[in-house]
């Protein structure tokens, strides 16, 4: 895939969001596309038990992505299939993560050296559905969303991103309500204790990173 290809399918304005968002954690994106799915390393492919275009199609985005960020870490060309937990494999001295939804693709990575657990999600910058915002927010963090309608989705955000940089640790199964974010102090609490710190992107998408300091 050629420079002006990545060019034509990035949103200059959403990367300068994600180049600000926090130092020492390296975040591109990539607007999914047809033919994606065909950025998909042999590797990769075979690891993706979905047939449905849309979702490897995504899933090639995602790692054409990750690829480009990688490349800058000296894994140019890095194969990243899925793991038998569907986290990525990275290179051992690499944390990272990858994340999509209907249209945007993200990745985010740093030196395992620095950064020792790093999630990401992406989200459409407009307000999360009721039904699904009674699953995700406990009583206190209700009471906090007033005022903002999207504060509903990035608290959604940040529970996953919360999950990606946790499971690849501990391998524990956490729910929505086992994860308590307080969007104020940008902080995240696991049962086991663990705080992890987030960086939020509220526009022109929702990009939320969370991680923990090596």
């Amino acid at each position: 895939m050629t420079s002006a290809d990545m060019l034509a399918s990035c949103d200059p304005t959403l990367q300068r969001a994600l180049d600000s968002l926090v130092s020492g954690i390296v975040v591109g994106h990539r607007l999914i596309a047809p033919g994606d799915e065909a950025a998909l390393l042999d590797a990769e492919a075979s690891s993706i038990v979905s047939s449905i275009v849309a979702v490897r199609r995504a899933s090639g985005a995602a790692r054409v992505v990750a690829r480009e960020l990688l490349a800058g870490l000296g894994h140019a060309g890095c194969a990243l299939p899925r793991t038998a937990s569907g986290a990525p494999d990275w290179p051992r001295d690499v944390v990272g993560s990858l994340a999509h939804d209907q249209a945007v693709a993200v990745a985010a990575v740093a030196p395992r050296a620095a950064v020792a657990a790093l999630g990401i999600d992406v989200e459409p910058a407009e307000p999360l559905p009721d039904d699904i915002l009674d699953l995700v927010a406990t009583v206190p963090e209700r009471s906090g969303l007033a005022g903002d309608p999207l504060r509903g989705r990035v608290l959604f955000a940040a529970k996953e991103a919360v999950y990606k940089a946790m499971h690849p640790l501990d391998g524990v199964f956490l729910d929505f309500h086992d994860i308590v974010v307080d969007l104020v102090g940008r902080k995240a609490v696991v049962p086991s204790g663990k705080i992890l710190d987030l960086a939020v992107c509220r526009a022109p998408r929702i990009v939320v990173l969370a991680f923990s300091r090596a």
